[in-house]
């Protein structure tokens, strides 16, 4: 069951709580020059393959194509980085639950932590409606689209470049959760914003987002999803050097990271591209625990 509240004013991330000092009282970035897997796009119009979803396995077979990209650490910087400015942002947030069986729990996660990632987004943006409406956690391998049916027992971190929704797949989001009211909520300023959270620091595997400024429309390619009784649509997207890719380094539990998927406001940052990547030094660390919230906000204007 998704979860509603309502309005209360924003308030300011403490960023300076996070800024992780190295010892010495120095800042250091730690920059990784990794591989981020983009879609292979064959060139000759067609439409990228579909991925399918039923209740316990998700069936990817779309192509990618690994391109090389430095990663950037946010740490020392996490003010910079706002969601209307870049489309994602850091924030300070503790949760109630802690451990990762408590996560697992999914009518624990929508009676308990739903209701705190949709006041955590309306603190954060002073939206006047807030409704979280999916979730994802994960701990496995990265390899787990391939291990056949069952998967999602072993949902683990996607090493694809993507969008959770398109424009058109953000209204079918909106019109599949509100029937009634899609055609009003439509008029007005709306969101689709997923909180990520680690349930234990990470090291393996961890999360980059994209600057939206540095990703044109050009390169992202609309492909569909197929759930039991209803189609999303992402975007996937084409490999380009002039993406610019960050990451906090050592990401914490109480370090929550909001990816903007869409805005239906067009003068602002839009959308922000999201991967897994490896961290070389890291790659015999235990699997990554990480939960990410969806949700939908609403705006009086």
């Amino acid at each position: 069951m998704a979860t509603v509240t309502t309005t209360l004013a924003p308030t300011a991330p403490q960023y300076a709580e996070m800024a992780g000092n190295e010892p010495g009282g120095k800042r250091r970035a730690h920059d990784i020059s990794a591989t981020i897997n983009y879609y292979k796009d064959p060139g000759d119009g067609s439409l990228p393959m579909p991925v399918k979803v039923s209740d316990d396995t998700v069936t990817n077979k779309r192509p990618t194509v690994p391109h090389r990209a430095l990663v950037r650490d946010i740490t020392g910087d996490e003010g910079k980085y706002t969601l209307d400015g870049h489309a994602f942002q850091l924030h300070q947030h503790e949760s109630k639950l802690k451990e990762l069986d408590e996560f697992r729990d999914s009518d624990k996660v929508k009676a308990e932590y739903y209701p705190e990632s949709a006041q955590l987004l309306k603190d954060v943006t002073g939206a006047s409606r807030v409704f979280v409406f999916d979730h994802r956690t994960r701990c496995g391998p990265s390899n787990w689209h391939s291990l056949g049916k069952g998967n999602t027992e072993s949902r683990g971190p996607l090493l694809r470049a993507h969008v959770d929704q398109s424009y058109d797949g953000a209204e079918l989001v909106l019109r599949r959760w509100f029937p009634e009211e899609a055609d009003e909520l439509v008029k007005r300023r709306y969101q689709i914003i997923n909180v990520w959270r680690p349930i234990k620091t990470v090291f393996k595997d961890p999360l980059a987002v994209a600057d939206s400024a540095s990703i044109p429309d050009e390169d992202l390619v609309a492909a569909a999803i197929i759930y039991p009784g209803f189609r999303s649509e992402t975007w996937t997207v084409r490999p380009n050097d002039a993406h610019r890719w960050y990451f906090k380094y050592r990401q914490r539990p109480d370090q929550v990271l909001l990816i903007k998927c869409f805005d239906s406001r067009e003068t602002v940052a839009r959308r922000a591209l999201h991967s897994a990547f490896e961290d070389p030094d890291e790659v015999n660390s235990d699997y990554r625990e990480s939960i990410e919230t969806r949700a939908l906000l609403f705006y009086d204007e």
